[in-house]
């Protein structure tokens, strides 16, 4: 009933019936209509005979008898149809093919009827007419009565039939005809309404004959299916019937198995108390901690946790969200490792040591064990169980022992362990090292036989009765190595007692002496004298020197010389050399002055490339001059080092003792002082000491700290001297020069402090100041409304050496914003000498940023005209002593000519300087100088003064 009423629901109707008996329907359909098509072709046979008879007349025979026999042709082709679907198979039916064909059939059979009544019916005959349309009518019901059960096959005959008909009957013209049309329509019409409610009948009956052969087999097979079951139900109560009666049975015999089994669970859960019992004493007694970790759950039971990690167990009862935690980071990678292996099955038991953090804050040392003991039907581990114990203290013990053992291996020193009868029984490296034997050779032997102890034998009673009374000894003893060498070794025993009071071990630690004892000796001799030279060093020279001052005033004699010896230019031979070849080269020296000075007490290396040479007694003045000149003129002979043949000379300063000093320490600054004034003086040559010396010395040294505060407190000033342009006749250019206005000497000459800055390293700092002001200067008579000029600055060898002058000139030139082609510098020739590659890459690289160049005091240097050609430089200018003796000398004339063409040849511009008379000024005119400078044009000015200049020449009147 309840398939019966969902098949016929209509909740079901739409969604199951028609997806499920579409492919049923459309066949069952299409033999409908092949059975129930013979009637109504048979009917339109009999309508189309009598049709014809009705027609017939002689005037219509052809066409009649052609639509006749068409019309037996599609009946016969109709009736064929019908027996070859009727002879087909079942699976063969329900194709497509069967259907699109009586379609066709009926659309042929439609349009032959419409031709009949279209092309056969007379006219102008009515009964005719009646009969005619009357017969097709009846042929037309019937064929649509029986094709209703397909629509499409309805229409397929229908259409074809009636429309044609119709349409021509309207479109006749007759109003006869027209009426037929209607008739025509309403036919039509009328077989619309009767064929669809008959498809809708025969669809509903074919539904439902489907849903009725669907119950049917619903309810055959759920016959089946009771039958089935009623059997297998049968067998089942059978079955039952039979294992209750075995289930009595097996009752019967597990009530009295569980009464035994109860009595043996009770004797083994007494026995499983007491053995809890002595299972927590014995884990208590052994510091063992207890845990049991369920991996799904990350549960944890602990035992004596509080002992172990100092917390309370309800605190960790996770072992991955609670316990991992607190592991120390450099533990927890192995312990990942050892635990992945044994849940991979790798390992048979979990054993690691880590860290964990104590409740108190500390790390404590555990000894982890562990073992999986259920795992997954997969074979996933789900259950371990272990032990845990706190080791904290053996893990300082081993430290202690690794300590101590490394400590024994690695010390520097000899280590022996004896035993009470003096046998060895453990040695470390060290000892090996120092004697010599392999320590294999040596374990098990007593200390006597030992062949390295040679002076121990010697010494052994001694030892041993202070080890026994004191229970050390040390001293030192001259042993022997394997290869025979002796060599001092410092021996210190010391005995170890046990608990009882008794000797257990004797240890014993010795060092070689050899390496202290040579050491020793090269720090006395270090201390005394030069590594480098072997001559005496400062130390040492000073203590000769107090000697022979005593010896003298004992001796009621106080004739001492001290001869001060500076190398000259040694430092540009170590810069440009190396260090290597200026080492040999002093070793060489110093045995010159050796072999010079036999007569010499002492002779000493105080500094680098300084020695002092001692004379105790003296003959007179002349003798000293003689040694000094006979030993300038060996130092100065040709020397060669690793091929390079070198020539050195020396500066020398003597000093007396009593003549000039009345103290040992102002003898030592005496020499230096006459040693300094030989060198001013251009060096390879000896100075004696003298009271004007020393004034002149001291006055230097207060005029350099004057001139250090004279920067800093900015007295320095900057004077301009302009320069005069021959070919415009105006002020083209100006010179700085620095002055210096003391507060209380009043204007310094620049002569007494340029060479003094110079040679104390402030000529940098000075020069710097002359830059930025003549430049700031420059920009400022443009910003007043002057004529630009150019302004010259002077440059020295010290501000090249820095390698930073250009990045200074850039940096000036920004911060003050003067065009770089407003500014000169200037380098005097005889600066050329002093690294010339290096001055010419200075000089492009400033030529590059556009400032003007020049060479000063041209001709009175020794440079090479090839330097000249070079360099790239934008003036020559001439030195004042040959412009002073123009008028005067032929030679002077000549070259000043000769100067001015070579500066053109070269395309370089001339400027004269010194210029103070006029016969001077024409002479430079007519041959062509370029820029002259001098008292006849302007002395230096300040920068007002030469600004008013500036204005003058610009408005002469």
């Amino acid at each position: 009933m309840t398939l019966s009423s969902d098949l016929s629901g209509p909740s079901v109707e739409p969604r199951v019936i028609r997806k499920q008996y579409a492919m049923e329907m459309a066949v069952e359909r299409t033999r409908l209509l092949y059975q129930g098509s013979l009637l109504p072709t048979l009917f339109m046979l009999i309508n189309g005979l009598v049709c014809a008879g009705l027609l017939w007349s002689p005037q219509r025979y052809f066409v009649v008898s052609v639509w006749l026999i068409w019309l037996l042709s599609l009946v016969a082709l109709r009736v064929i149809q019908v027996a070859a679907f009727d002879s087909a198979i079942p699976n063969r039916q329900a194709h497509p093919i069967w259907r699109r064909m009586f379609m066709l059939g009926s659309a042929m059979t439609g349009l032959t009827l419409a031709g009949a009544g279209i092309a056969l019916v007379p006219a102008d005959n009515f009964m005719q007419q009646a009969w005619v349309f009357g017969l097709i009518g009846a042929a037309a019901l019937s064929a649509s009565v029986a094709y209703a059960v397909s629509l499409p096959a309805f229409l397929s005959f229908t259409l074809p039939c009636l429309l044609p008909a119709i349409g021509y009957l309207f479109w006749g013209g007759d109003e006869q005809e027209q009426g037929w049309g209607w008739f025509g329509l309403i036919l039509l019409g009328s077989l619309s309404v009767v064929a669809w409610q008959v498809n809708r009948l025969i669809n509903q009956g074919l539904l439902r004959r489907f849903q009725n052969q669907a119950l049917i087999e619903h309810l055959q097979q759920a016959q089946s299916r009771s039958d089935q079951l009623n059997h297998e139900l049968a067998k089942e109560i059978d079955q039952r019937r039979r294992a209750e009666d075995k289930l009595r049975e097996t009752q019967v015999d597990l009530e009295n198995r569980v009464a035994q089994r109860s009595l043996e669970l009770d004797a083994a859960n007494q026995a499983l108390s007491k053995s809890e019992a002595r299972l927590a004493l014995a884990l208590k007694a052994s510091e063992l901690g207890l845990w049991d970790w369920n991996l799904q759950t990350d549960e944890v039971h602990h035992t004596q946790l509080q002992e172990l990690f100092g917390l309370e167990p309800e605190f960790v009862t996770a072992m991955l969200r609670h316990l991992k935690p607190r592991l120390h980071p450099d533990d927890l990678p192995s312990l990942k490792r050892a635990l992945v292996e044994h849940l991979k099955g790798r390992s048979e038991d979990y054993q690691i040591e880590y860290r964990v953090r104590h409740g108190d804050g500390h790390w404590v040392w555990i000894e982890d064990r562990g073992r999986a003991v259920e795992r997954a039907e997969n074979g996933r581990v789900i259950r371990m169980v272990g032990t845990r114990r706190d080791i904290s203290a053996s893990k300082g013990l081993e430290q202690q022992r690794q300590l101590a053992a490394t400590v024994f291996e690695a010390a520097s020193e000899g280590i022996v362990i004896l035993d009470p009868n003096y046998a060895l029984i453990a040695v470390n490296q060290a000892f090996s090292r120092v004697t010599g034997y392999d320590i294999d050779d040596m374990l098990g032997r007593n200390v006597v036989e030992l062949p390295c102890s040679r002076d121990a034998r010697r010494h052994y009673t001694a030892i041993r009765q202070a080890l026994e009374q004191d229970g050390s000894w040390q001293g030192e003893l001259v042993e022997a190595r394997k290869n025979g060498e002796l060599y001092p070794q410092w021996l210190q025993l010391n005995a170890v007692r046990d608990t009882r009071g008794n000797v257990s071990h004797i240890v014993g630690f010795f060092a070689d002496l050899s390496a202290r004892r040579e050491s020793e000796e090269r720090m006395r001799y270090l201390a005394h004298y030069d590594e480098l030279t072997g001559l005496a060093n400062r130390s040492l020279f000073r203590e000769r020197l107090h000697e022979a001052h005593q010896r003298g005033r004992q001796g009621g004699r106080r004739s001492l010389a001290l001869l001060h010896i500076n190398l000259d230019r040694f430092k540009l031979l170590n810069d440009s050399l190396g260090h290597e070849i200026a080492d040999e080269l002093l070793q060489k020296m110093a045995r010159r002055l050796v072999n010079a000075l036999p007569e010499a007490d002492t002779i000493a290396r105080l500094s680098g490339d300084e020695f002092a040479v001692l004379f105790d007694t003296y003959g007179n003045l002349s003798s000293l001059a003689r040694v000094a000149t006979r030993l300038s003129a060996k130092l100065r002979l040709p020397v060669t080092v690793e091929g390079h043949e070198l020539v050195m000379s020396a500066s020398m300063g003597i000093s007396l003792l009593p003549d000039t000093a009345r103290e040992i320490s102002a003898l030592v600054s005496q020499s230096n002082m006459a040693m300094q004034h030989a060198k001013h003086l251009g060096g390879n040559n000896f100075q004696f000491y003298t009271d004007s010396l020393q004034a002149s010395t001291l006055e230097r040294l207060q005029l350099e700290n004057q001139l250090r505060k004279a920067i800093e407190e900015k007295q320095l000033k900057v004077f301009y001297q302009p320069k005069l342009c021959l070919a415009t006749g105006r002020l083209n250019a100006a010179e700085a020069l620095v002055r210096w206005n003391h507060p209380t000497l009043g204007q310094v000459p620049p002569g007494d402090f340029i060479g003094l800055a110079e040679e104390t390293g402030l000529i940098g700092a000075i020069g710097e100041f002359v830059l930025r002001q003549a430049c700031w200067q420059a920009c400022e008579w443009q910003r007043q409304g002057l004529e630009p000029i150019r302004v010259s600055v002077n440059l020295s060898v010290h501000q090249l050496r820095q390698g930073k002058l250009v990045s200074l000139v850039r940096q000036v030139l920004e911060e003050t914003g003067l065009a770089p082609h407003y500014l000169e510098l200037e380098l005097t020739e005889s600066q050329l000498l002093d690294s010339v590659e290096h001055i010419i890459a200075t000089f492009q690289q400033l030529r590059d940023l556009g400032v003007k160049l020049a060479i000063d005091d041209f001709g009175t240097g020794y440079s090479s005209l090839s330097y000249l050609k070079r360099i790239p430089v934008d003036y020559v200018k001439i030195d004042q002593a040959f412009i002073r003796g123009l008028g005067e000398s032929s030679e002077d004339a000549a070259i000043t000519r000769a100067i001015i063409a070579m500066a053109h040849g070269l395309s370089l511009k001339v400027v004269a300087e010194g210029v103070e008379r006029p016969e001077q000024l024409e002479f430079l005119k007519t041959e062509r100088c370029d820029e002259v400078q001098g008292y006849w044009v302007s002395r230096p000015v300040e920068a007002a003064d030469l600004a008013e200049l500036l204005r003058r020449d610009a408005n002469p009147l």
